[in-house]
């Protein structure tokens, strides 16, 4: 027995009665049929509903050949009456998204002849896929055209044609559909074969947002927001550009002029740390002295290519070796050595056991971490 679909008739239903035809169990999980449901199961490019039944929580909804699964984590009686609940503000935002997405395909269809072959209405945007290219100029015209759209408050009609009626109408549909075909007009923007739940007037869509696009199988993945969802993220954009102007001292819309002028700033004054930390490099390359004492030095300022630099040069003023400790945190270095006379592979593998060091090298050069103090380097060292 096939589900009668409350929402054909009545995409605004929140609540309904039904009674329980089925419930198997799988896994731990139920699967009840009902002789009636208002949810919408995951179909037409978009998840299912939320909500429960009897007060337990609907999981997941299917649907296979006019038959409608309620996924429950417990059971339900076998022909007893039940109540279900959908979660109707997040239905709504998806009604919002799916006839913003009829208004732009249908839009898209007559402007550039491209069809809508791929769909999907997720948790967070929209995403739809055309089978050809569409430039920047044209996506803006086709954001315009679509929120005039809105703003004309336009009847959505949903019914089921006869075949004749059918035969000559013109609609688009993704599959080839035989029986049973629901067609949703927006008068002037619209025609198309749809199972989804959609909003009565193209006003209720409040706003179309087309956000970007990028090259996808030959032709274009736009994404969309809608409704309540657009709003949602023009506050989340409007709170980021607020803190922003505000962080920068410059009016909102002059915050990409506000960071270009940060960013200037920004390579000028590593510049100049450059040219400052090659002074420091010069000076302490510039303080060698020869020794057969090691040379190890614990850094705060130069980072590990300029301490490489360092121990290039200071290897030729010891007999022992050249140690550089670059600090990265508390009581955690990384490390560079260098020697002439003492095979560096035997060391690595002495901090490995010894300190826990991590890294590697060769007889000449080593390199790693070690999270030790300064007091513990020094005495293995000492005794290395």
């Amino acid at each position: 027995m096939k589900t009668k679909k409350l929402y054909y008739n009545d995409a605004y239903i929140s609540e309904f009665d039904a009674k329980v035809l089925s419930c198997e169990e799988s896994s731990g999980k139920f699967t009840v049929t009902l002789d009636a449901t208002a949810f919408f199961p995951e179909e037409g490019g978009q998840y299912a509903d939320r909500g429960n039944i009897n007060g337990i929580e609907v999981m997941d909804v299917k649907g296979k050949d006019g038959i409608i699964y309620h996924i429950l984590p417990s059971p339900l009686t076998l022909g007893e009456s039940v109540h279900g609940v959908i979660e109707f503000s997040e239905r709504y935002e998806k009604m919002q998204c799916h006839t913003g997405e009829h208004i732009v395909s249908g839009i898209v269809r007559q402007r550039l002849g491209l069809n809508n072959v791929g769909f999907h209405l997720g948790y967070d945007d929209v995403t739809i896929d055309y089978d050809g290219v569409i430039s920047d100029e044209m996506l803006h015209e086709i954001e315009l055209e679509a929120n005039y759209a809105i703003y004309k408050n336009i009847d959505i009609k949903c019914e089921f044609p006869s075949d004749d009626v059918l035969k000559e109408l013109d609609y688009r549909s993704k599959l080839e559909l035989t029986e049973n075909i629901r067609i949703i007009t927006i008068d002037g923007y619209d025609v198309c074969a749809c199972c989804a739940p959609h909003v009565r007037r193209t006003g209720e869509v409040g706003i179309i947002k087309l956000l970007d696009k990028i090259r996808y199988k030959g032709g274009v993945r736009i994404h969309m927001l809608c409704g309540k969802r657009a709003l949602d993220d023009y506050g989340v954009r409007y709170s980021a550009t607020k803190s922003i102007s505000n962080l920068l001292s410059v009016k909102q819309s002059d915050v990409v002029m506000g960071v270009e002028r940060l960013m200037l700033e920004a390579d000028a004054l590593k510049t100049q740390l450059s040219v400052l930390k090659k002074c420091i490099l010069d000076d302490k390359i510039s303080s060698l002295k020869k020794t057969t004492d090691d040379i190890v030095i614990f850094e705060e300022t130069l980072d590990m290519g300029y301490m490489r630099e360092f121990i290039n040069r200071a290897v030729n003023f010891t007999s022992g070796i050249a140690a550089a400790f670059i600090k990265k945190d508390v009581d955690t270095y990384t490390y560079i050595m260098g020697s002439k006379t003492i095979d560096l592979k035997l060391l690595s593998a002495k901090l490995r056991d010894e300190l826990g060091a991590r890294g590697g090298g060769n007889a000449e050069m080593i390199n790693g971490s070690v999270s030790k103090t300064k007091k513990e380097i020094l005495d293995f060292l000492n005794k290395k």
